[in-house]
């Protein structure tokens, strides 16, 4: 159930203390918690940069970045998917097109993340914007680079627009929550 407002200013003054009422009237208060991120399972996305070696192999040793559609041109073997897979698998699929291409026997690479994707923050901070996304970065964390709350600030949690998958969803975060890389959060301003 949604509340104007000026309904609840109006609820708050009736029943002063009778929080069940009230419950609705808070910002935000009707979103469900997004599903938890773990970040241990990072998984490459656009804009991501990397860093690729090929162990001595120096010729075949670079960064790239994760275009628009996902992948990465890689000079020689063309396009290879990135967007979805975590550092290590992107490092065996890495392998596997330079042995099909019998440009090595046996190669070994190792990807590693250079520059993360961006999450938004907005609403009342003191710096709203994108900021870069650290590993195991929690909202509290994101609100921090963001330059605080507001003093109109909800601190308890805050809006969530994520990507699952192919598809996004909305929901509740909390200033312990793991971000997710991409997130747009939006941290509320209090009525009263």
């Amino acid at each position: 159930m949604s509340h104007h407002p000026a309904f609840c200013r109006f609820a708050a003054v009736l029943v002063f203390g009778s929080a069940s009422l009230l419950t609705g009237c808070a910002p935000g208060g009707g979103l469900r918690p997004v599903p938890s991120y773990d970040p241990s399972q990072y998984r490459l996305g656009v804009d991501d940069e990397i860093r690729v070696v090929t162990y001595q192999q120096d010729q075949l040793t670079s960064d790239y970045r994760v275009a628009s559609d996902g992948k990465i041109a890689v000079p020689m073997l063309g396009e290879l998917q990135a967007a979805g897979m975590t550092t290590d698998e992107f490092a065996h699929e890495m392998e596997g097109a330079l042995t099909s291409a019998k440009m090595l026997r046996t190669p070994n690479v190792t990807v590693q993340v250079t520059a993360y994707r961006l999450v938004s923050i907005l609403g009342e901070v003191a710096k709203p914007g994108q900021y870069p996304y650290q590993p195991a970065m929690t909202m509290l964390t994101a609100i921090s680079a963001a330059g605080g709350f507001t003093y109109r600030a909800v601190e308890s949690y805050g809006y969530v627009l994520r990507q699952e998958g192919d598809h996004t969803v909305v929901g509740r975060i909390r200033p312990q929550d793991y971000v997710k890389p991409g997130d747009v959060i939006k941290i509320y301003e209090r009525h009263f």
